[in-house]
Order: C-alpha cells, then structure tokens, then sequence
C-alpha cells in the first residue's frame, strides 16, 4: 500500500528544511573581520582598501545610517584538509542582516580579491563567496545599507527614500560571516527534491507520472539517513535517479532559457546605487560563466555598460570578452529600458542612436533584440522606430499585467501607426526574473497561446528589479528540467534562438495593430509632475540647441558643441528610464532628477543664446536697434523673421471686457463667455458661429478626485477614482490684472491660480493654472465639455497620433479609462474640431455623453497633478505651473501647430543680420522633427522628418538653405539605406531636387553632406 499524496510531499518538505539543507555545508570555521565605516557617499575601492579598519565581530550593527556603506575586510586560513575531497568546496558564507527574502530590495554587498578584482555579489538568496582550496584568505566586502523599502505586501509611506530624512541610526546587524565546507553531492540532492516535488504540484498525484515520482519520493525518504546525510545523499540521488532520467517526448513544449536580470536604472534606490547594483549582479554573471561554459546572459541598456567602464574598468573588461565569445549579449540598443508612452519622438530615437553606438563601437556588438520586459505599455509609434534603428525582433511581458483584457497572442507581429512591423514575443511565464521553477516552465506552456503551431518560448530567469541575475540553484534546475519527463524541455540559449526558430514555423504570424496599451499603472502619466515638465522642456530646449548650433555651424562656421550635447542627451535619456520619467521611484530619485533638469535647461538656454546671438549679429546688417525672432517650430517652417521698430511687439493681448454676467474675450477669431465663476460658458468660432462649449455645461472646470488605488500608489490610478469627485467652483477672487482674467480658487490646504488670456485675431484660447499643491491622494483635473459628437479622439503620440474610441463598446474601450498624449488632443465631427493643447501634461481621459436635448457632448480632461504617497511621501507637492490652449474650428493639423508653438515659443534677440532658415519642406503634413550634425563628426547634416497626419504625402519638396554635396537616406543611426525594387529614391546627387513621397506617419531621415566638406 502506497503512502497518501499530500504525507508524502509533507515528508520531503521537511527533510528538505530539517535534514538536507543544514547538510549542505559540512562544517565551518571563524574568520578574523575588521571593518570601515564611510562616512558619507561610498568610495571606489582603490581609496577604501587603504582605510583604517578596526576590529569587527559578528552581531554588531553596520553601515552607521540608512543608505550607508561599510567594507568589511576579511582575513584567514582554509583549513587543512577543507575542500579537497571529491565534491566539496570551501566558501565565505555571508549574511549581512538579510530581512526574509528580498532580494534586490535591501542590504547587498560586493566581494573584491585584495588587488581589486570583483569576485560576486552577496545578496540573500546568493550568500557565498567562492574560496580556492587550500592557502590565505583576504577578501574584501563592499556593503550597502540600503532600507527595506519594498516588501510584497507592505506599500506603505516611508521616510526612509531620502538621505534627507531616512534617519540616523544603523538598521543592520552582521548575522554571520564564516568559512564553511560545502558537500556538493548533498546539495544536489536537495535540487532533485526541489525538482520532482514541483513537478509533481504540477502533474497532480493522480496523474500517471505524477504517482510515479511519488513513489520515487517515498523510497528517497526511506533511503537517507537523518544521522549521516551526507553518506547517504550520493545513494539515495541514485534512487530519483529513476525518474529525473527518463526522458520526455519530442512533442514537449521547449523553454528556451536566457539568463537574465533586469536592474531598474533607480527605483527604490537611487541613480548612484543602480551603478553598484550592476557591479554586483554583473560579478555574479560572470562567476557563473567561469563555472558553466553552457551560460548565456542577455543585458540591456547602455547606460549601465557605460556606468562600467567608467566605474569598474576591470570588470568592463571581462564583460567585453565574454560579449566577443558571444556568451554575454546585448539587447535592447537603447540607452536606458525607458519608458515608450511619455519620451518625444526625437528622444525615443536617441535611445537608440545613444545606445546602439555604444554597443557598436565599445563592444563590437549590433542587438537586433529590442527589449523592454518592464516598461508601462507601448507606444504605436515604437515598431517603425526599433525597425528603424535595426532591429528584428522585439520582447517584453508587461502586457499580461492586464487588468482586464489579455493579449490573445504570444509570438505575433506588432503593426505600428505607420503600418511597419516587428515579431514579437511575450513570454507566456509572465514574468522577466523567473527562478526556473516548474511553477514557472508549466504556466509558460500552459499560457503559450500558439501552442500546437509553436511549441517554444522564451522564459528569462533571474534575479532582477533590484538586480541579483541567476544563481547556480537556477542552472542546476534547468539542467534537471532539459530532459524530464512531465516538464516543458529547457534549452539553456539565447533570444535569437527562440526569434529564429519562430520565423521557422510561424511564417504568417497573428498580427496586433496599434499600441499596446497596459490596463494599469495608468497614474504615471502624471505623478512626479515637475519630473514631467523638465523631461518636456528639456526635449524641446535640445530640438532648439542642435537646430541652432548647426545653422551656425554651416552659415558661420562655428564650433558644433558635441560633447556637450551628447552628454545633456545622456542625462536626458537617463531620467526617461520607466521608473524616473514615470514618477515611480523613491524621493531621493526624484530629488535628483529635478536637479538634474534645472542644469540641463540652464546649460541649454545658455547654448541656444551663444548660438542665435551669433547668427543675428554677424555680418554687415546687424543692426543693435533691431531684432530677429527665432523659430524653432515646424509648422509652417523653421526659421528666423527679421522685424524692425513697433513691429517687434508680440500680437496684443485682448482684454476681457465686463458684462453683467462677467466677461467677454472676442479676439475677432474667437468670442469666449466667462462667468462669475471665472467658468467658460461659451466659446464661439467667429467663423462658423459654432460654440465649442456643450449647452448648460461650463468649460475650464477644476475636479478633485479621491485618488486612492488598492495598490500601487504612484503607479495606478484606479476606476473608481470616478467616483469622488469635488468640482472647484467658487471662487475666491476674479480680477482682471494687466489684460489678463486672473481667478483665484482655494481647495483643502491648496491654491489654484487661473490666467485667461488671447491674442487678437486668435483662434486661441489659453489656460494658465498655477496650482500650489498641498493635497495627498487626490487626483486634479481640468475639463472642458465641447459640443461635439467625436466617436473618437485623437492623441498626439510620437511621429503622428493615434485615434481612440471615446465610447466603452468593448471591454478594451472600457479599460482605456485614461490615456497618455503629448503636446495635443483632438476631438471633432466633419466639419468642425477642438484642439486642446498642452506645455507638460500628459495624462487625460476623453468620453463622450449625451445630453437630455439629444446632443453628444464630448468632455477632453486633463490630468494636471496628483499626491501619491508611496514610494514618495511627499510627492507633487508645491507650485506648479501648466499651460493649456484650446483652439476652436480646429483641424489635426492646427492640433499640431498649437502643440508645437506651446512648447517651442519664439525667441527673440538683438541683431538684425539676415539667417536664412536651414531647411525647409513645402507641404503641409510633413514636419521637421530634428536638424543636427552628424554623430561621426563628419560635419554632414542631419534632417529627421516626418509624415504628420496619417495619409499619403506625394512629392514632397525639401530645399536645403545651403550648397549641399551628395543627399542620402539613412536609417535612424544615419547609416545610408540601401537601394531596394521600390521606385523611391534613397540619394540625391548635388544640385538635384529632393522630392519625397511619405506613407502615413513615415519618418524619413536624410544626410546632407555640405559641398565644402566633400571638396575638401
């Protein structure tokens, strides 16, 4: 009679806890400890090994603060006779206070040699430091304080994100550090019991196979002596032997294996911990390719291979050799995994250009992999972009964190706004850090939605988030899992094995259109607002620096300012990381950010002035009384307009005239009615006669909305936010001041300044809230009701738009309760729209209703601020300022034009000396996105354009302002595009006319090389 299921299991658990591994280290031995305790920022190691250490014992606290270092030296002898039997090895066993198992998430630390080498990271559940048999031992250990910040159930404001005011005191003790003999084969054996007793939680008891290794189990338990494991363990490995041996079919389903771990660029840490965090997880990496030639690691972002080289050169150098084995690849070719729904166009593309010319000329490696496995969903425009940066295939399993609806396809082509497309694979593990469990290998086949026609995935398996990457437990259970019967077959590989063998059986694969859009997370268009509005201001102050910078470089022969940009660039890219930009991580991230924007707009403003006071003033026209306006926007064209005398003043402010039931602003283009409210109740299209304001509804309204998600709270804005909602109604003043309509309204502890104003003959309308933030958890919005029926919205995104239902007709329809655009939103019925636009808000929700007269009002709301209290207590709080444009009788295109004008203001300086534009393109959807030199220095320039409203645009003129040599095309990294069968040429001989034809959304890059560089 066999033993019940559930006895059995019970008894192998405990042997595994109570008996196996207690036994896996045979026995163990002191060490002699000293440490130093630095005093402020850590140190690199060259300074730290020539401290003062003092004695040290186990039990005593460590770090001296929160977010502290301690380097603990560690000195000794093997013992004789440790290590040199058959099987057995000898290590340092560290355990610096671990809390649980959050690995990544709190204490870590960093092994060295004596002369500096990195030997592995220490984390919890990677707690050894490998020793050599026999000899001294004089090991160094780098470790970080780093506050338990994160826990899985635990989302609770803390002080403990800021140095600021995460306290004094230290929060770790030394739990252990010792020598101890490790028995391999023992070990072992607990890794067979941890594999058969998950597989069978898998098959179930009353499967055939799963019975099977129960009995199995059974006679391993009878089999090991609880008084002498160790000369039993080699006996009763022979027992499960039986089954960890027979083979499975050739119809499993294959798991092919990438090592794997995502380290978040800053998130519960800061920027200058990700630096140590990748020191540690890439040391680990590499102890393991030493010990396993079969191990492969795939590793993204350029940003933290950069951080290496700089940091830890040795270290940089063993990853380059192992990148030529082709055992270490790079993925991704991005600079950081950033996030894809808030970055501009032009940026989103420096990742690439930023990351791949990393990749290519430090490590001689060309990804082909785009990867972004965490990043909070996927902008439509992000197929033509990877394509066109070079890559083949793209990966990530954010998707299935869907709240709502699932991706019904696992290895599919991704169409993007333009209509190009790219293979890609969701690993159907869903998740980007598994630790090779069965658990993980049978949800992966189970959930492979192309089972059947493709039986493999991916499954990337790691330590990650706060880094870690695999461990020797993981690769012992691929290796029990290669061959098993019962299990998915795992193959240790690399991406390009699962993408190849994709394209091999799937050569018509499902194909999804459109963003991929995350049904969470949906907060993080807007938390960490001032994040936002310096990563928006920075983008378009970088489009005026290079678009100026090389008008002077080609009219005046001035220096190109390369390294400066190129650093400002990295800065920039950095912060876009899906955590920074996002407004997800702790204080402290966000603290220094903010900084970090405040010297990349000074350095840029400062750039933009050298540059244009350069062009107006030089030559025989400058004229000290006069000005020239500089236009840094592409619609009509960029360029400069020379002016002279009264014609120098900006169009006039209109100013709001009183009635009886409060104001009116009629600019001759526009009438708006204000109320004593200080509300919008009318908005007139002069032309038309059309109002744009939904009849008994009142526009430019404030809501405060309860803002309390279940879980995340800067992540998520949850549906019921709906719910709770306070309109901010009366106000406390209405005044006019200077021709300005200024309102001033108070909510709770907060303030909010409103400035109406317009310009005469202006379509325009413009918003300027000035909101002093003192709220937590509640969520801010500015509405306007149009009277518009618009079955959708549409939303600037990067290089184009993408059009939304504005109704709930399916459950995706329903989870799409808040969105993310850039500059401009657009709603409209044939013949007549609204445009609202915007200098830094990103998030918005658009609905339509109908009224009790029948009509369909269509309400645009804007997300202006928030008050998340986790992971940063403080976050959002203070002075904002936001501006807002509502253009009526507007079409996408005058969406664009506002979007644009917004946020790239005319600058206007002393000179007068003519600056004929650079570049100019004679069509009315194709905007210039970017003019700049060269990355290889070569002096050719740079024009990054695009087809803006999503239709064909035929015989597009571009008239460079200079003698130009030979013109090509080329890809986003500017590497010249082949000649392919279309008719579309792809070079342009000096002197010819470069005419163009553009499929909707198309981005189009050209090199213009200038005729006395190709004389010369």
């Amino acid at each position: 009679m066999h033993d019940d299921a559930a006895y059995v299991l019970a008894r192998i658990q405990r042997m595994m806890r109570d008996r196996v591994l207690p036994n896996v280290n045979r026995r163990s031995a002191p060490v002699t400890v000293s440490a130093w305790h630095v005093p402020d920022e850590p140190v690199p190691f060259a300074i730290a090994r020539h401290q003062a250490f003092a004695p040290f014992e186990v039990g005593e606290p460590w770090g001296g603060r929160p977010w502290g270092t301690t380097w603990f030296h560690v000195t000794g002898a093997i013992p004789a006779g440790w290590g040199t039997e058959p099987a057995t090895s000898v290590e340092l066993l560290v355990d610096l206070g671990f809390v649980d198992n959050e690995i990544g998430f709190h204490a870590e630390g960093l092994a060295w040699t004596a002369d500096g080498r990195t030997i592995k990271g220490i984390e919890p559940s990677n707690r050894y430091i490998p020793l050599s048999g026999g000899g001294a031992i004089d090991v160094l250990i780098e470790a970080a304080a780093n506050p338990l910040i994160h826990t899985k159930v635990d989302y609770r404001a803390t002080p403990l994100g800021s140095t600021r005011t995460a306290g004094t005191e230290p929060i770790y003790r030394l739990a252990a550090l010792e020598l101890v003999e490790r028995d391999e084969i023992v070990a072992a054996l607990h890794l067979d019991l941890a594999t058969l007793t998950a597989l069978v939680d898998e098959l179930g008891d009353r499967s055939t196979r799963g019975a099977e290794i129960l009995h199995c189990l059974s006679r391993a338990a009878d089999a090991l002596d609880p008084d002498d494991v160790p000369g039993t363990a080699e006996t009763t490995r022979k027992v499960l032997a039986d089954v960890l041996n027979d083979g499975t079919s050739e119809s499993a389903h294959v798991a092919i294996a990438v090592g794997h771990a995502h380290i978040d660029s800053a998130w519960l840490w800061p920027v200058r911990e990700t630096i140590r965090k990748c020191a540690r997880t890439f040391s680990n990496v590499l102890s393991l390719m030493d010990d396993d030639p079969r191990f492969r690691f795939a590793c993204s972002s350029a940003q933290q291979y950069a951080w290496m080289r700089d940091h830890y050169p040795e270290l940089f150098a063993r990853i380059s050799e192992r990148v030529a084995e082709g055992r270490w690849i790079p993925v991704g070719g991005m600079w950081v995994e950033s996030d894809t729904n808030m970055p501009g166009g032009e940026a989103l593309v420096r990742q690439f250009v930023a990351g791949k010319r990393f990749f290519i000329e430090e490590l001689g490696s060309d990804p082909v992999e785009g990867w972004l496995p965490d990043s909070f969903g996927y902008s439509a425009a992000l197929p033509q972009i990877l394509r066109g940066a070079g890559l083949k295939w793209f990966l990530t399993q954010k998707p299935s964190w869907n709240e709502t609806n699932i991706i019904p396809h696992t290895s599919f082509e991704w169409e993007g706004i333009d209509g190009t497309r790219i293979l890609t694979h969701l690993p159907p593990s869903d998740k980007y850090n598994s630790d090779m469990s069965q658990a993980d290998l049978h949800l992966g086949e189970r959930q492979n939605k192309e089972r059947g026609v493709v039986d493999c995935s991916m499954i990337l398996f790691g330590y990650g988030d706060g880094g870690g990457g695999p461990t020797r437990e993981m690769l012992g259970l691929a290796d029990r899992a290669a061959d098993l019967d019962g299990s998915p077959r795992v193959q240790l590989g690399t991406p390009a094995q699962l993408f190849e063998a994709v394209e091999r059986i799937l050569p018509e694969p499902p194909v999804w259109s459109g963003e991929m859009y995350l049904e969470f997370h949906r907060g993080t268009y807007t938390s960490q607002l001032a994040g936002k509005q310096g990563n928006r201001r920075s983008e378009h102050l970088l489009r005026e620096a290079e678009l100026w910078a090389t008008t002077a470089a080609v009219q005046l022969d001035a220096d190109y300012p390369y390294e400066k940009l190129e650093e400002i660039w990295h800065t920039v890219l950095l912060q876009q990381f899906h955590d920074i930009l996002p407004g997800s991580s702790i204080a402290w991230v966000h603290e220094v950010a903010e900084e970090n924007y405040k010297t990349v707009i000074e350095s840029l403003d400062s750039m933009i002035q050298v540059a244009t006071e350069a062009l107006a003033q030089d030559g025989p026209d400058y004229d000290p009384t006069a000005v020239i306006r500089f236009n840094a926007a592409p619609v009509p064209a960029l360029g400069v307009d020379p002016l002279a005398g009264a014609a120098i003043a900006a169009p006039g402010l209109i100013a709001p005239e009183e009635t009886g039931d409060g104001w009116v602003i009629d600019t001759g283009a526009i009438r708006a009615f204000v109320d004593r409210d200080g509300l919008l109740t009318s908005l007139v299209d002069v032309a038309s006669g059309r109002d744009a304001i939904a009849p008994g509804d009142r526009g430019c309204l404030y809501t405060v909305f309860r803002d309390t998600p279940n879980r995340y709270d800067a992540w998520d804005i949850d549906r019921s936010y709906q719910r709770n909602a306070t309109d901010i109604v009366t106000p406390e003043s209405v005044r006019v001041i200077d021709g300005t309509l200024v309102i001033y309204r108070i909510f709770g502890q907060s303030s909010i300044t409103t400035r109406l104003t317009a310009t005469d003959g202006s379509s325009e309308l413009t918003i300027e809230s000035e909101v002093d933030w003192h709220e937590q958890q509640k969520l801010l919005k500015l509405a306007f009701p149009f009277d518009v029926k618009a079955d959708r919205a549409s939303s600037e995104i990067q290089f184009g738009h993408v059009d939304r239902p504005t109704h709930e007709n399916t459950s995706w329809d329903w989870a799409r309760y808040e969105t993310c655009a850039h500059r401009w939103v657009h709603v409209g019925e044939p013949g007549f729209g609204v445009a609202v636009a915007n200098d830094s808000t990103y998030g918005h929700d658009i609905a339509r209703t109908t009224r009790r007269d029948g009509g369909t009002t269509t309400t645009v709301r804007e997300s202006l601020v928030r008050g998340p209290v986790y992971p940063d207590p403080h976050a959002d709080q203070g002075r904002h300022i936001l501006r807002t444009l509502v253009r009526v009788g507007a079409s996408v295109v005058d969406a664009a034009d506002s979007g644009y004008r917004l946020n790239l203001p005319v600058r206007s300086v002393v000179g007068g000396s003519a600056v004929p534009a650079l570049v100019a393109v004679h069509s009315p959807q194709v905007f210039i996105e970017a003019v700049k030199l060269a990355e290889d220095r070569s002096g050719d320039v740079i024009v990054r354009l695009y087809e803006a409203l999503g239709g064909r645009a035929s015989n597009v003129v571009v008239a460079f302002g200079f003698e130009t040599g030979i013109v090509t095309r080329t890809d986003l990294l500017e590497r010249a595009l082949e000649e392919d069968a279309s008719p579309r040429p792809v070079s342009w001989a000096p002197g010819q006319e470069i005419r163009l034809t553009l499929r909707p959304f198309e981005i189009v890059t050209l090199r213009a090389a200038r005729a006395a560089a190709t004389s010369q």
